[in-house]
């Protein structure tokens, strides 16, 4: 069971890290200083897009429109730390 666990907060650091390469990537791109016309820029966010779409799109719908401010990111990292922490604090519940 503690393999399980381990499992678990490896998937929660993995997704944790592509969240915040998303949010940078998206800053750069947004102040030019990368260009989606390079082939492995748009390869990488275009990725990043569908593997984080997913857990974006539910957070969207109920989120009121901030007028070109995404909140989605901050509120599914939250989600993210929230999970990390339940785990860690019933951690004897895998032994």
């Amino acid at each position: 069971m503690v393999s399980l666990f381990q499992i678990l907060m490896l998937i929660l650091d993995i997704v944790w890290f592509f969240i915040i390469a998303h949010v940078i990537m998206s800053w750069l791109i947004n102040f030019q200083v990368l260009n989606l016309h390079q082939q492995l820029v748009a390869q990488i966010w275009y990725g990043l897009n569908r593997i984080l779409e997913p857990l974006y799109a539910p957070v969207r719908r109920f989120m009121p429109n901030m007028g070109g401010i995404d909140l989605a990111p901050l509120v599914v990292l939250i989600a993210v730390y929230a999970l990390r922490i339940i785990l860690v604090n019933n951690v004897s519940a895998f032994y």
